[in-house]
């Protein structure tokens, strides 16, 4: 780091790799007052990584066909630039027809018999590391067919009919659309629903690639590309979306505070998303950071009240979102200072006269001192419109007088102290040229001199410059600069220009000009065509109320032919300054009747015009006031609408000044209650367009009229508008409330309209409230989310589409007017029929045999009704993926899952599954296995030394496993008194543990004495037995091998009733009881707690599923009971 400051220089141009200072760096400066941090500095190697190796083959093409070079540059940091090249290293040419995408491929629409070469060459430039690598060079071979065939267009890149893009606000969005076709497409861009920003939008590569710099929020949208030939076109929509890293809109600012001052730092950011603002303190989080009890956070804001000195610390405000962060430090200090003033004392100003005078009272202190200015030693304190004083404790004289000068006494007070400060001004003369130079004409070779003669104050010293074309003087000495002007000998038709004096001094600068015309000698001149002179000489003549003549004489027409003339007026009463158009004649007249309006003060003046342009304006006419009259026209656009129940709004568009006719421009505001004997209610006011009726009755109708009057007298009597008094919420529901349910999905509700006299207002249609009440399959209720579908107008039904089949749902309707919504309907319950199912949930193949597989699955997640069956359907693949016969089992709809025998040994299975209501089948979903080719031994788990320990509010239970690892443990409960209970407690029962073992040594003497026989030659009995009932679960002896088949006892392959057996895929039940919990783990010893939760170290992966009925539990069979742990 360099000394005395906080600079970090990384150097390796004496060793050492960039690698090693890859990261983020952050600075932090701290002192006694507090911790300021700067941004994240991230620091990245550029990298630029080789081509990978690859072999290209050669690229054969028919004549017409699109073709893509594919680039595939490294990735390198920053990426490439990438462009294609031959092997003379010149520049592919590319066209309509040929172009590179964004992606560096290279994209032909159409290939042509020229495309032939073998040296298409990608070149990617890593301009960091000022290195270029090259991609092996690709060969392309065309080969022509008569005819070519022509082809509508295709895209080639973007692929699909929509794709999406993401872009920072601010950053470049660049769209890009490449099509094929013959004749080459032609790329036409558009934005559907609106247009394409202007002075924003380009188009590059051929209009191939939209380009729209700057974007912003509103760019967001869908962009069409469309590419047309004269066979047809093809489109590609894609949808932008404008994101934004966070920017500032209050960035926090430093903050000075006497101690007990209050104060605040805000920090206000916007993004899209919207970014997350938090607060820091001295570089540490503000809910980590030492307390201050002065401090309040609130969002976006800190608040700080009462502060003490030790309040003093630098805050830091950072507003992130995923696409950025912003941080900004701010540093509050709290000082007790008093005033300081830092303008040097006795400071001189000096001015000119007529021009502002600052005069600077730089201060500081804490609390912030206030600054009072006086003239003079004991001149009293400054006050009064001619002065100006700014918070920075300026004083400005606005237009300082030669009596301004003196001497100006600053003061700057606080509880603390009190100072002030003395400064002098001086006002000058202005600097004046009082012969200023003038226009000339000379011919070749003669002398000429432009006079300069100033006046100044005598205490300033001026300088005098001359300039030729706003430019220094030719370094020649025919020019000669004298003390009050400038000759030039022997002119030369380069001395033709505009020439300048200019004077300065330390306070003005003033300057004036003439231009100098260098003539040959007298042959004829050519003839000049300029604009007009302005005419001059214009007279008013005739003047009478509504008109006056107006005449003027033309200025030269400098050798074009004045068309016509243009007649302008100023109001000068109303309208200053402003220069409208009156009227136009030919360019043969010089006299004009204009027609006038009452109460104007008219001035004229007349532009001429020729085919080369327009003259200056003439000067003014003289002015003419016109006499005052009743006004000719009455507002418009009278409107009445009741913003209240009860009030009546009166508005209109008030007359424009020269439309008043007079002074004293006033409405007269009429109203009465249509079809009503009524009079009419008047009121006169002025300077507003508006008018409230307050006590009005509830949304009846009223005749309206407005009429203008001025001190002379009314406007003609204005036409009568209908307006209406405020609108009320409905009084009635509508009635008769009908639904006619179409199908599971769609129903047509009816009802009777309300009278519209209770309608209080104007009927805009009725508002249709539905929601779902429960699902007729599950008897479950949910969230009731209600939907809303309004229907305009005075319709008296409509449909109510998107329902789900076999539920029950409610609605009411609701009339609607400009005011709201009336009272609801009664609730009409209908519900709607069965429909299919949805696909089961999921379908498991587990516990694969050499010829068994066992099938699992889920109910429907929507049944959409009453489920009468599973449709199985399945059948063999072989090697060649070749289907076999189609096999279909209907299976009870109350059955969860299945044994599928007499399999054969190592096949592949495809299953379709799905399920059926009384309406029909739903979708099936598949699922593929395979049967094993031989089987092993199983080794069979065994749990010992269970122990219990019950508590007020949860029970332990331990227990010891050997066993195969990945095992599942299944944990049964229940409360005491029912099945579930009983259930448990015999299990812990010696006498059970007991019949267990009985149970177990019986089977493995009978596994011991089948193996013998079966060595000996003998045929089991068992085994007879089941042959003869054709057993698909016990296994014959291979004949090829000489092993045995394993015996497997039917109980083994049973699942326990209503759920109890843990399949093998790990997936736990709960029991059908409402009191039962499943839950399991992973080990040799676990302890369970009955609030759910396994107590030591375990893993494994935990679901829980749904009851599927209500019936209670029953105890396992010993069997069951033992397979339950497999």
């Amino acid at each position: 780091m360099k000394p005395n400051s906080g600079t970090l220089v990384i150097n390796i141009m004496n060793g050492g790799k960039a690698e090693a200072y890859e990261g983020v760096y952050q600075c932090t400066a701290r002192n006694e007052r507090g911790a300021a941090i700067s941004n994240n500095i991230v620091i990245r190697p550029s990298r630029s990584p080789l081509w990978t190796k690859e072999k290209l083959e050669p690229n054969q093409v028919r004549e017409g066909d699109s073709l893509v070079l594919h680039c595939r540059p490294p990735v390198g940091l920053p990426p490439p630039i990438i462009f294609w090249m031959d092997n003379a290293f010149q520049r592919l040419p590319q066209s309509e027809r040929v172009s590179q995408g964004l992606n560096g491929d290279l994209y032909f629409s159409n290939v042509q018999p020229e495309d032939t070469r073998e040296d298409y060459i990608c070149y990617a430039r890593f301009n960091h590391t000022q290195t270029i690598q090259q991609k092996q060079p690709i060969s392309v071979k065309v080969f022509s067919t008569k005819p070519v065939t022509e082809r509508q267009p295709i895209l080639l890149t973007p692929t699909g009919s929509t794709s999406t893009k993401v872009e920072l606000r601010g950053n470049v969005l660049l769209l890009e659309c490449i099509a094929a076709g013959l004749p080459t497409p032609v790329i036409h861009w558009i934005k559907e629903g609106g247009e394409l920003p202007a002075n924003r939008t380009f188009f590059e590569n051929f209009k191939k690639t939209l380009k729209i710099i700057d974007v912003s929020e509103a760019d967001s949208g869908n962009y069409k590309c469309i590419a047309r030939n004269i066979l047809g076109s093809a489109h590609h929509v894609i949808s932008v979306t404008v994101k934004a890293a966070p920017y500032w809109i209050t960035a926090p600012r430093n903050l000075v505070l006497s101690p007990g001052e209050d104060g605040t730092l805000i920090c206000r950011a916007n993004g899209n998303p919207k970014p997350n603002i938090s607060w820091l303190a001295n570089g540490v989080p503000i809910a980590i950071a030492p307390e201050d009890p002065s401090r309040k956070v609130d969002g976006d804001t800190i608040i700080f009240s009462h502060v003490q000195e030790r309040s003093s610390a630098v805050y830091q405000c950072n507003a992130s979102n995923e696409y950025g962060y912003l941080l900004a430090n701010a540093f509050v200090n709290v000082l007790a200072e008093p005033p300081r003033i830092l303008t040097p004392a006795n400071k001189l100003y000096q001015v000119i006269a007529d021009s502002p005078a600052l005069l600077d009272c730089a201060y500081f202190g804490s609390p912030k001192p206030e600054i009072e200015w006086f003239k003079g030693v004991k001149g009293s304190i400054l006050r009064g419109s001619e002065y100006v004083f700014h918070d920075n404790g300026t004083l400005e004289i606005p237009v300082a007088q030669k009596d301004s000068t003196g001497t100006y006494t600053c003061v700057a007070r606080n509880e603390l102290g009190k100072i002030q400060n003395e400064v002098q001004l001086e006002v000058k003369d202005p600097t004046m040229i009082i012969k200023q130079p003038e226009y000339k004409v000379i011919q070749r070779y003669g002398q000429v001199s432009f006079e300069c003669i100033i006046k100044h104050d005598s205490t300033l010293l001026p300088t005098v410059i001359w300039l030729k074309d706003n430019d220094e003087l030719p370094d020649d000495e025919r020019f000669l600069v004298g003390k009050d002007n400038l000759t030039i000998m022997n002119v030369t038709d380069k001395d033709d220009g505009t020439y300048t004096c200019i004077v300065n001094t330390t306070l003005d600068s003033v300057s004036a000009s003439a231009v100098l015309t260098v003539v040959a000698a007298p042959p004829t001149p050519a003839i000049i065509y300029a604009r007009p002179n302005p005419p001059f000489d214009l007279e008013l003549t005739g003047q009478l109320e509504r008109s006056v003549e107006l005449s003027w004489i033309p200025g030269d027409e400098n050798n074009s032919p004045i068309t016509n003339f243009v007649i302008e007026y100023e109001d000068g009463l109303h309208e200053p300054g402003v220069w409208n158009y009156q009227t136009e004649v030919p360019g043969t007249q010089t006299t004009v009747q204009l027609k006038l309006s009452p109460y104007v003060n008219y001035s004229f003046r007349v532009i001429a015009v020729n085919e080369i342009g327009r003259s200056q304006p003439s000067e003014p006419s003289e002015q003419y006031l016109t006499k005052s009259a009743n006004p000719d026209e009455n507002p418009s656009n009278v409107q009445g609408i009741g913003s209240e129940p009860d009030n009546l709004v009166i508005t209109w568009e008030s007359l424009k000044g020269f439309q008043s006719n007079g002074p004293g421009l006033q409405y007269k505001v009429s109203w009465r209650q249509k079809d009503v004997d009524d009079e009419w209610t008047s009121v006169i006011v002025a300077n507003v367009s508006k008018y409230i009726v307050s006590g009005t009755p509830t949304f009846v109708p009223y005749e309206i009229k407005v009429q203008a009057l001025n001190d002379l007298g009314y406007a003609p009597e204005p036409s009568e508008v209908i307006g209406h008094s405020g609108e009320d919420l409905p009084m009635v529901a509508p009635g008769n409330v009908q639904v006619h349910v179409i199908n599971s999905t769609l129903a047509k509700v009816h009802w009777d309209p309300v009278p519209l006299k209770t309608v209080r207002g104007h009927l805009q249609g009725y508002k249709v409230y539905y929601w779902k009440v429960q699902s007729l399959s599950r008897r479950s209720r949910r969230h009731v989310e209600k939907k809303i579908l309004t229907f305009r107008g005075n319709k008296t039904f409509g449909m109510l589409p998107g329902l789900e089949p076999y539920s029950s749902y409610k609605l009411n309707v609701r009339v609607v007017n400009g005011k709201g919504e009336g009272p609801a309907s009664p609730d009409k319950v209908f519900k709607t029929p069965e429909g299919v199912p949805s696909s089961p949930s999921f379908l498991k193949i587990t516990n694969p045999t050499l010829d068994s597989l066992t099938l699992e699955w889920g109910s429907p997640t929507h049944p959409n009704g009453v489920l009468t069956s599973y449709i199985l359907k399945f059948q063999p693949i072989n090697n060649t993926h070749e289907l076999g016969p189609l096999v279909e089992i209907r299976i009870p709809a109350n059955e969860s899952s299945l044994i599928l025998k007499n399999l054969n040994y190592s096949t592949r299975y495809k299953f379709y599954f799905n399920a059926q209501t009384s309406v029909g089948s739903g979708n099936q979903i598949t699922e593929e296995a395979v049967t094993i080719m031989d089987e092993v031994q199983p080794l069979y788990p065994r749990i010992r030394n269970v122990t219990t320990a019950a508590a007020e509010t949860y029970a332990n239970i331990s227990w010891e496993y050997e066993g195969p690892d990945h095992a599942n443990f299944y944990v049964e409960y229940g409360v005491a008194g029912t099945m579930a209970s009983r259930q448990v407690d015999i299990a812990t029962q010696g006498w059970f543990i007991g019949l267990m073992c009985a149970v177990a040594l019986l089977i493995l003497i009978l596994l011991i004495v089948c193996f013998i026989r079966r060595n000996k030659g003998g045929k089991y009995p068992v085994k007879e037995k089941e042959d003869a009932h054709a057993d698909p679960e016990i296994q014959p002896m291979k004949e090829d091998d000489g092993t045995f088949g394993e015996y497997s006892d039917a109980e083994d392959h049973k699942p326990l009733k209503k759920g109890s057996r843990t399949p093998s895929d790990r997936t736990v039940k709960k029991e059908d009881s409402d009191d039962s919990l499943v839950d399991y783990g992973e080990g040799v010893n676990g302890q369970f707690n009955e609030d759910g939760s396994f107590i030591g170290q375990y893993s494994g992966k935990k679901e829980k599923e749904p009851a599927e009925g209500n019936e209670s539990s029953e105890a396992p069979s010993p069997v069951n009971a033992m397979n339950s742990f497999v």
